[in-house]
C-alpha cells in the first residue's frame, strides 16, 4: 500500500533497544520488505522469535493439470461447475496461470482453524459472496461482499466466514505486489483528486492485543503448488506494534467511482490495481457516453500484447450473451473479441449500465488448466455468428 500506517507500541527510533516489561529481554524486530529493500516495507515487533519452528514437513499440495492441447480461441467457462470442499485455501480450483499469476475460484465449506501463509505470491481475494473477518498479526479486517482483500506475500493469517453456505471467492495469486497505479498518485504518493477512489476507501487492520502463548500451532505455508506444515512453538499473532506501508487491506468494488466520457472509454480507465506484469480493472454501474450518436457497447478489439480475463460478478452484462454470475471469459492475444451480434445496436440510446465484473489483463500468455476444459461453453467461439 502507498499509505503509512502505525499500530500498537513502537520504540522512538528504529533498530534501537525496545525492552519488554522485565527490562531485560528485547522485543524482536522484524522487517518485512518487498523488492529486496527497495520496495514498500513494514517493521514489526514480536514478543517471540519469528524464526522459532519446532519442525516442518511437506504435505500434499494444491495440484492442477495444464490443458496442453488447449486451442487458441475465445473461451467462456462457468466456475460454479467446478467446486471442491475445504477452507479458503484447500477449496481452490485453478483455471489459468503463467509465470507471474495463478487464477482460481473457491466455494468455501470449512473454517480455517490453523494459520496460512503464501510464501511465493501476494494474494488478491475478491469476495463474490460472504462476510467474515481476516485475522493476521497486523490485526483484524472485517470482510464483506464485494471486497478486494489484498494480502502481501509472507503474511500469516486466517480467513473466517460467518456463514459457510454463502461463500464464493475469485482469487489471483501474483509473484509481484498489487499496486495502486502511478497515474492515480502525486509525487508524494497521495491519491489525486481525479482518482477513482481516495484513501478513505481503503481499510487497514484494526490493532488487537498481542497473544503471548507458548504451545504447538500449525502454520500451512504454500509455495507455488507445494504445501508445508510448520509446527510453531508460539502463537504467531504476538505483535506489540508495527508500522509501515506493507500490510493487508481491503477495498470494496462499490466504492469505486467510475469515469464516464462523451464517447466510449477503453478498459484502462477502470483500473483498480497494477503491476509490471498485469493490470486489474473493475466494471461497476455507471452512466453511458453522452454524445448524441454514441455507441456505448465496446468496439471490437484484438489483444496484441495481453490476454484478457473477465470474472462476472452480477448485473446486466451489456456486451455479452449467455453470461452467468461466476462466469469467466478469456479472450487471448492474437484473435479479436467484442460484443455478440445485436448487442452493439441494442446499446445505442441506452443511458446507463448495471454490471459488476473484475478484469485481469496479463502481459504474458496464460495457460489453461483442465478445469477450463471441463467447465467451458464449447460453442462460445461461435456466438458471433
Amino acid at each position: 500500500m502507498v499509505f503509512y500506517q502505525k499500530r500498537g507500541d513502537l520504540p522512538a527510533k528504529k533498530h534501537t533497544t525496545f525492552y519488554k516489561k522485565d527490562k531485560a529481554t528485547l522485543y524482536r524486530e522484524e522487517l518485512v520488505s518487498t523488492k529486496g529493500f527497495s520496495g514498500i516495507f513494514s517493521t514489526k515487533y514480536h514478543i517471540n522469535l519469528p524464526t522459532a519452528v519446532r519442525k516442518f514437513e511437506e504435505i500434499p499440495g494444491l495440484q492442477y493439470n495444464i490443458w496442453k492441447e488447449a486451442p487458441l480461441q475465445n473461451y467462456h467457462f462457468l466456475t460454479g461447475n467446478i467446486q471442491s470442499p475445504g477452507n479458503f485455501v484447500t477449496s481452490r480450483n485453478y483455471f489459468l496461470s503463467n509465470e507471474q499469476v495463478e487464477v482460481s475460484t473457491a466455494n468455501v465449506t470449512e473454517s480455517c482453524s490453523d494459520f496460512y501463509e503464501n510464501a511465493a505470491a501476494h494474494e488478491m481475494i475478491f469476495v463474490h459472496h460472504g462476510t467474515g473477518k481476516y485475522y493476521s498479526d497486523y490485526g483484524v479486517l472485517p470482510i464483506r461482499q464485494g471486497d478486494y482483500l489484498v494480502i502481501p506475500k509472507g503474511t500469516i493469517g486466517q480467513l473466517q466466514f460467518d456463514d459457510l453456505n454463502k461463500v464464493k471467492l475469485f482469487i489471483i495469486e501474483s509473484t509481484v505486489p498489487f499496486e495502486i497505479p502511478r497515474h492515480f498518485r502525486n509525487e508524494y504518493g497521495q491519491l489525486l483528486e481525479d482518482a477513482p477512489y481516495s484513501e478513505r476507501d481503503f481499510n487497514s487492520p484494526e490493532f488487537v492485543e498481542p497473544i503471548d502463548r507458548k504451545a504447538d500451532f500449525t502454520l500451512f505455508i504454500k509455495s507455488k503448488n507445494r504445501l508445508y506444515n510448520y509446527n510453531l512453538d508460539h502463537h504467531p499473532f504476538d505483535l506489540v506494534g508495527w508500522d509501515g506501508y506493507c500490510y493487508p487491506f481491503t477495498f470494496n468494488i462499490e466504492d469505486y467511482a467510475p469515469k464516464v466520457g462523451k464517447l466510449h472509454l477503453p478498459p484502462p480507465v477502470h483500473t483498480v490495481f497494477s503491476s509490471s506484469y498485469f493490470v486489474i480493472c473493475n466494471f461497476v454501474p455507471r452512466l453511458f457516453d453522452f454524445h448524441p450518436q454514441a455507441v456505448p457497447a465496446p468496439y471490437y478489439h484484438s489483444n496484441i500484447d495481453c490476454d484478457e480475463v473477465l470474472y462476472y460478478v452480477h448485473g446486466e452484462f451489456m456486451s455479452r450473451k449467455g453470461i452467468k454470475e461466476g462466469s469467466i471469459t478469456l479472450h487471448p492475444g492474437g484473435i479479436p473479441h467484442g460484443p455478440q451480434p445485436g448487442k452493439t445496436e441494442a446499446s445505442v440510446g441506452q443511458k446507463e449500465t448495471f454490471e459488476y465484473a473484475v478484469m485481469l489483463d496479463t502481459f504474458s500468455p496464460l495457460k489453461l488448466t483442465t478445469n477450463v476444459r471441463d467447465s467451458m461453453d464449447k460453442d462460445y467461439f461461435k456466438s458471433w455468428l
